[in-house]
């Protein structure tokens, strides 16, 4: 019959990486209670903290559905279930990894894809949930108000900036090259004049015969 200890911690541990948007698994040998105490006040509520025995983590990961390679499941492994901020997460984790290097970041897994330890690090230089809403909502605001503006503003407003759209365009736009036709054109004109001058030099021998004619 199997242990009901370690039934009850596969139950857990599959519980936990079922409702959680990720976890990064992370070697802690060399870090002290009280050091683990710090980590898992560091994360606050982006993310729980536990250790977990390499064989029962490999079990409970199977049942989860989830993917881990063998190279995550080596040595004393403490397993970081994000349920909040994955960025937030990452952050804390990498922060704390530089200022305690006795904790190592193996890698993990974020909405089912395996990430290896260099990924969570670049999750860590990301901006936070916060920051990226913040900025958006700064970039929206503008817009809306110039929205709101046009909309309130009176019919008249609305067709002079139509009007002022519509001539700006109209400057913007190059001018067909239809003033070159004339210019094509004139060689032809000429034609004419050059007979006229041909024909009346040919006339004038004639003339004078008839003078000495008479």
């Amino acid at each position: 019959m199997a242990n009901p200890d370690k039934v009850a911690a596969v139950a857990e541990l599959v519980e936990n990486f079922r409702e959680s948007n990720g976890a990064v698994l992370t070697e802690y040998r060399g870090l002290t209670v009280k050091q683990l105490q710090d980590l898992r006040r560091a994360l606050g509520e982006s993310a729980s903290y536990a250790v977990a025995k390499n064989t029962l983590t490999k079990i409970a990961a199977k049942e989860a559905g989830i993917e881990l390679s063998e190279d995550l499941l080596t040595g004393p492994t403490a397993i970081a279930f994000i349920t909040g901020d994955v960025v937030e997460a990452a952050k804390g984790l990498r922060d704390f990894a530089k200022a305690n290097p006795s904790l190592v970041l193996k890698g993990g897994f974020l909405d089912g894809k395996q990430l290896d330890a260099g990924e969570i690090n670049k999750l860590a230089d990301l901006e936070s949930r916060e920051v990226l809403l913040a900025k958006l909502a700064g970039a929206m605001k503008g817009s809306l108000q110039n929205a709101v503006s046009l909309f309130q503003a009176p019919l008249a407003q609305t067709a002079r900036l139509v009007a002022a759209l519509e001539a700006k365009k109209a400057e913007e736009t190059p001018a067909e090259p239809a003033a070159e036709a004339p210019a094509d054109a004139a060689p032809e004109a000429e034609a004419p004049a050059e007979a006229d001058i041909e024909s009346s030099a040919a006339e004038a021998p004639a003339d004078a015969a008839e003078t000495t004619e008479g």
